[in-house]
């Protein structure tokens, strides 16, 4: 499969690939697409722009893709089933191909609840729709791409060339069930894994061992997710809040011993959590890159962007190979 896509390429010729996420902003102001994209330029091989993550209303990842793409970012746009059915879904896929988007990732989307978490009011009450769940999704468009046909049939002439995504919970609850479900995302057609947020290395490296018994790791690149840290009450908010997050203890206590290093000096405090964020970052990189099956990352620094370059340079993953199409389809 030929998709045109940079990160297609890299993962192909074998290289450690670096994914990272923008978040599109709360209004139309495209310029702050257009600023974090030049932040987190030449840092990673493509570039993850959210659908309305947490159920916030933002601006769409169609437009935000396209934005970054006049700065010279490859987009990974998301598309989740909670907002559309399966008639949007297709007619803004097709519409993405068109602008040139070359890497779709495949999700179902956060419950509307969570729009009015913390200060904001959000839309709770909003109806959601997945009329199509993650797995059908990515079938769906594995059949565009690949069988030039719609979900309900029909045929079309030109086939959207998208490498498709999909996401991975490893360390959601039943532990046993998560390889399971990720061979039915596999099975759909899902060319690469974003995972959720890692923490917890051993847990990880158990889940990781039954998927490469699976022969997984053979049929798509799996992607570890990690989440840059802040400080140590958004660590132990991430492990009692966020599904399928788990922290250790040890991390928690690391953080919040970088705070009290600080006293009452309460901007030292979080100067010293941030670093020893960045730090934690770093080392669950390497960590994450020993890993057998693991074939690359996916780094998710919330309204931080900022700091994604030093963090990558820091785990010596730059600068980022170039790989030709030539060489990518070898």
């Amino acid at each position: 499969m030929k998709s045109g896509s940079n990160l297609e390429r890299v993962l192909a010729a074998g290289e450690f690939a670096v994914t990272a996420e923008l978040g599109p902003p709360m209004d139309c102001n495209g310029d702050v697409v257009l600023e974090k994209a030049r932040l987190l330029k030449s840092c990673a091989d493509a570039y993850n722009i959210t659908d309305n993550q947490t159920a916030v209303v933002r601006m769409s990842s169609i437009a935000s893709a396209v934005l970054i793409m006049q700065e010279g970012l490859e987009p990974v746009m998301q598309m989740t089933c909670r907002d559309r059915n399966r008639i949007a879904i297709q007619a803004d896929i097709l519409g993405a191909a068109a602008l040139g988007i070359r890497n779709c990732l495949c999700i179902a989307g956060d419950h509307q609840s969570f729009s009015a978490a913390g200060r904001l009011k959000g839309h709770p009450g909003a109806k959601n729709v997945y009329d199509v769940d993650s797995i059908q999704l990515v079938a769906i468009l594995k059949g565009l791409r690949d069988d030039g046909l719609q979900q309900g049939g029909d045929p079309i002439e030109c086939r959207p060339p998208l490498f498709v995504g999909a996401a991975w919970t490893p360390m959601g609850d039943p532990l046993e069930f998560r390889p399971i479900r990720l061979g039915k995302k596999v099975a759909a057609g899902a060319d690469f894994i974003q995972t959720q947020g890692v923490y917890d290395i051993d847990l990880f490296r158990m889940q990781m061992a039954k998927i490469v018994k699976m022969g997984l790791h053979e049929r798509t690149a799996v992607l570890a997710g990690i989440i840059v840290p802040k400080s140590g009450a958004m660590l132990k908010y991430m492990d009692s809040s966020v599904a399928g997050v788990t922290v250790p203890a040890a991390l928690i206590e690391r953080m919040n011993r970088a705070k009290d290093e600080a006293g009452d000096d309460k901007t030292q405090a979080r100067i010293n959590q941030e670093e020893e964020g960045v730090r934690i970052t770093v080392e669950l990189i390497e960590q994450v890159r020993e890993i057998e099956g693991v074939r690359g990352v996916h780094l998710q620094a919330i309204e931080w962007e900022k700091r994604v370059p030093e963090i990558v340079e820091r785990a010596g993953l730059l600068p980022r190979p170039v790989v030709s199409e030539e060489a990518g389809s070898s």
